[in-house]
């Protein structure tokens, strides 16, 4: 069996560096407490934990004075104000990306925009990215989303930054008619893009690509998606144990990918256990 590694593999540079911030504040404090998981990679959050993180979902539960570590996804500006009041040493891990995302909304309320973010209203990226807008803030996932949206004088559109581009493309054709005035920032991060074009390379050049990523990220999700789209057979898998045999059988070239949140060590013990057969 050939294996087609695909490149970039491992962290972005986002994740890597808010990986590195914990890392810093476990060795020099002990204890971190995390509001929601760092990252979406169940294997590298349990390593992380091994070193003394807590995981925590809201501020009341922090005791005083606490280390918090803010994630790469971001958080919105009541809740730093929240965490503040408590006392605490905030090591802020947001992603570069996203805080240009936050920013780019904040501007287009500020200058009178209906502000629209292209992306998963329940993903805390984006939750970050509304709670830096004022004023109302509208979500939408699909240009389907659009054809009930109310026709406005001003939209002003972000993405989150892991979003598909062709999506972002699409939703903002559906939002000209609706508005006299349509700004766009494209916010979507270089590396996702970088990685959904090794996908597609990867798609056309192997019998199969192998996707390493966490089932809850989002990034990983949508590399899954571009495969498909490609007409290409895709395996998802989180970790070595999860690859299916049978889905093996009869390939002689398989590619593998990963997503943008998922550790080197992980990647390369499939590769490893991929290596062996």
């Amino acid at each position: 069996m050939k294996l087609v590694i695909g490149k970039p593999l491992g962290f972005c540079f986002g994740v890597k560096r808010a990986i590195d911030e914990l890392e810093r504040a476990l060795g020099r404090y002990g204890e971190v407490y995390a509001l929601g998981s760092p990252i979406h990679n169940e294997e590298e959050v349990n390593r992380l934990i091994s070193m003394g993180l807590k995981l925590i979902e809201k501020v009341e539960c922090l005791p005083p004075n606490a280390v918090v570590f803010i994630r790469a996804h971001g958080t919105t500006p009541e809740i730093f104000d929240m965490v503040r009041k408590k006392g605490s040493i905030v090591i802020d891990g947001t992603c570069p990306s996203v805080k240009n995302a936050q920013e780019k909304a904040r501007l287009l309320s500020k200058e009178g925009y209906n502000v629209v973010v292209v992306g998963d209203p329940k993903h805390p990226e984006v939750q970050s990215i509304k709670g830096h807008a004022l004023g109302e803030v509208y979500v939408v996932t699909s240009p389907k989303d659009v054809e009930a949206f109310p026709a406005k004088d001003k939209i002003g559109v972000v993405s989150q930054t892991t979003q598909e581009e062709g999506m972002l493309l699409a939703i903002v054709s559906a939002l000209v008619p609706k508005s006299r005035e349509l700004r766009v920032y494209n916010t979507i991060c270089k590396a996702t893009l970088h990685r959904q074009e090794t996908v597609k390379k990867l798609a056309s050049e192997t019998e199969g690509v192998i996707v390493i990523g966490g089932h809850n990220s989002t990034n990983t999700a949508k590399l899954v998606e571009v495969a498909k789209k490609e007409g290409c057979d895709v395996l998802w898998i989180a970790k070595s144990d999860e690859i299916d045999e049978d889905w093996l059988k009869n390939k002689s070239i398989i590619g593998i990918a990963a997503g943008a949140s998922t550790p080197d060590w992980l990647i390369n013990d499939v590769i490893s256990s991929l290596s062996c057969r």
